[in-house]
């Protein structure tokens, strides 16, 4: 029974990082793309673990990388004066944010 629950535990677990990386980095395919093969890896490489507070001790993991996701990535867009605009949603209020340089938005470009 405990094995079910678990298993259930990460596909939802699955499913709420990968609806994360879809709200944050919308609109960017490079970002998607990548972040999905990242989640996807990730879940594949600890496919094999068997232990129940291992698997505890992941799914922890996993809501943490999903709540991280959420709250503290704001993509920055390139606007039509060559500036970049952060426009952070209702779930980034009351956070600070932190400015990339532009050393690393043009290593990123």
């Amino acid at each position: 029974m405990a094995a079910r629950v678990l298993s259930s535990e990460a596909v939802t677990a699955y499913r709420n990082l990968l609806r994360a990386t879809r709200k944050s980095f919308a609109g960017d395919t490079v970002m998607l793309q990548g972040s999905a093969e990242e989640v996807r890896k990730k879940f594949e490489e600890n496919r094999h673990v068997t232990s129940e507070p291992e698997i505890r001790k992941l799914l922890d993991e996993a809501r943490e990388a999903s709540d991280f996701i959420s709250n503290m990535i704001v993509q920055a867009k390139l606007n039509s004066r060559g500036g970049y605009e952060v426009k952070p949603s209702k779930d980034h209020a009351g956070l600070t944010l932190e400015v990339p340089s532009e050393e690393i938005l043009k290593k990123s470009s």
